[in-house]
């Protein structure tokens, strides 16, 4: 956007002809436009991973969740039927498999938290310094 206002004159030495300024702020708007959208897309690519993973830890933690209430269970029926030691094992098995669910669960939040909000906010900080540059452009350009 600096082009804009550095190009005072045009090649025969005077100011810039109308057609010359439309041209040149179409070619410069065209090449923004694109250069924000490429900005816009990678952002989302990334946030985009980062909830994939956190979505994929959840499921992980819930499964795991799972088998941690299967092995309760296992515990309470063994704890009741033959008050052995083999209660104690299952136990201990539900105990760690709640343990690993909930870091999982934690680390997950964590990757989920990462890829919100999905809105590019990088581009739309950089399209907005884009307007203000264009728009101090205009309002020096109308000064002259």
């Amino acid at each position: 956007m600096a082009d804009v206002a550095s190009h005072r004159t045009s090649r025969t030495g005077s100011e810039p002809s109308t057609a010359e300024l439309v041209q040149r702020a179409t070619e410069q708007v065209s090449r923004l436009v694109r250069d924000e959208l490429a900005l816009a897309r990678a952002e989302l690519t990334e946030k985009g991973k980062h909830a994939g993973v956190g979505i994929g830890l959840f499921g992980g933690g819930g499964a795991l969740a799972l088998y941690g209430l299967g092995a309760l269970i296992a515990a309470g029926i063994l704890l009741l039927a033959l008050v052995m030691p083999a209660w104690l094992a299952a136990l201990i098995v539900a105990v760690v498999l709640f343990v690993v669910a909930g870091i999982l669960a934690l680390v997950g939040k964590k990757q989920v938290s990462q890829a919100v909000p999905p809105v590019p906010s990088a581009a739309v900080r950089s399209i907005r310094a884009d307007v203000d540059t264009v728009a101090a452009a205009v309002k020096d350009r109308g000064r002259a």
